[in-house]
C-alpha cells in the first residue's frame, strides 16, 4: 500500500470506461469511488440530453464542485470518474491539491471501439451523438498514465496498479 493518500482521475471520452475501470479501481485500493456525472446540474444533463455539447461556462460551476471533493477526500484518497478533457479542466481539478498525490489516468481507445461500446449501453444524459465532439475537445495530456482500454477490467487496473508501483489494499485482498 502507498505510503500517501491518493487521488486518481479517471479521465477520457464518454464510454472509454471511467466508471467501470474507476470503480474497480476504487475497490481494490479500498477507496471511495465518485462519480463527476451525479454532480452535473441538471440543466447540462438535459443539454447532453438533447445532443448539445456543453460550453466552458456549463462546466466551470461543476469542475469547481469535483475539486471541492477531492479536496474533502485528500486525506484518505478516491477514484474520480471525470470526462477532464481539456488541460484547464485538469487545472481546475488540480487547485489546492498537491500534484503528487493526484494522477490523471487517461483511459484510451479507438473511435470505433468506444462508439461499439456506446451502441450497446444506456447512459443516463449522454448522447452517443456527442462522441465525434468529445474526441474533438480532448487535450492529450502530458503527465497521465495513458492505459488503452481494450481487454478486460481486471487487466486495465492490474496495469494502472502496475505503472504506478503501488498495492492493493490487504485487507480487500483477504476478501477476494
Amino acid at each position: 500500500m502507498t505510503t500517501q493518500a491518493n487521488i486518481f482521475v479517471m479521465m477520457g471520452v464518454s464510454g472509454s470506461g471511467k466508471t467501470t475501470i474507476g470503480q474497480l479501481l476504487a475497490q481494490r485500493l479500498g477507496i471511495k469511488f465518485l462519480d463527476a456525472d451525479d454532480f452535473h446540474p441538471q440543466a447540462n444533463k438535459d443539454k447532453m440530453h438533447a445532443g448539445i455539447p456543453l460550453t466552458d461556462d456549463d462546466r466551470w460551476p461543476w469542475l469547481h464542485t469535483l475539486n471541492g471533493l477531492l479536496q474533502k477526500h485528500k486525506d484518505k484518497g478516491c477514484v474520480l470518474a471525470c470526462s477532464a478533457l481539456k488541460q484547464v479542466y485538469r487545472d481546475v481539478l488540480l487547485q489546492d491539491i498537491p500534484p503528487e498525490q493526484l494522477d490523471f489516468v487517461l483511459l484510451a481507445g479507438s473511435r470505433q471501439m468506444i462508439a461499439d461500446r456506446m451502441a450497446h449501453r444506456n447512459h443516463e444524459f449522454m448522447n452517443a451523438h456527442l462522441l465525434d465532439s468529445q474526441f474533438a475537445t480532448l487535450e492529450q495530456p502530458k503527465d497521465a498514465i495513458t492505459v488503452t482500454n481494450d481487454r478486460q477490467p481486471e487487466a486495465v487496473v492490474d496495469e494502472i496498479l502496475h505503472r504506478e508501483h503501488i498495492s492493493e489494499n490487504p485487507a480487500v485482498q483477504e476478501g477476494k
